[in-house]
């Protein structure tokens, strides 16, 4: 459900910097840690399994098929927002910090 909701506001931030007259020939890349959402979008085989699934799943399928868009797996180790949403270890908190690109402030003494 998410990369489907991240894929409509892609594709339309994409018409809208087409409108501003910038033209990117360029895919838009989605990152996504669900290994069965990748497959299923590359696999249209397993179509006769997933009937159930929500018409919005089918509009990704068909926007990675265009070549719109690109479903890229992200491990959990590269899961950015955890930073906001779990308890983590000291060390996986600050290697997520350093992604973010947010500094350490040392306190004066």
């Amino acid at each position: 459900m998410a990369a489907a909701v991240c894929a409509c506001q892609g594709v339309w931030m994409k018409r809208i910097l087409k409108e501003l007259r910038h033209f990117d020939k360029g895919c838009i890349t989605i990152m996504c840690d669900n290994s069965s959402t990748i497959k299923l979008s590359k696999n249209p085989v397993m179509h006769g399994r997933s009937k159930h699934i929500d018409v919005r799943f089918h509009f990704l399928r068909n926007l990675t098929k265009k070549g719109t868009i690109e479903l890229v797996h992200c491990g959990i180790q590269d899961q950015i927002t955890d930073i906001m949403t779990k308890p983590l270890k000291l060390e996986v908190f600050q290697e997520l910090r350093k992604l973010l690109g947010v500094c350490e402030i040392f306190a004066m003494v």
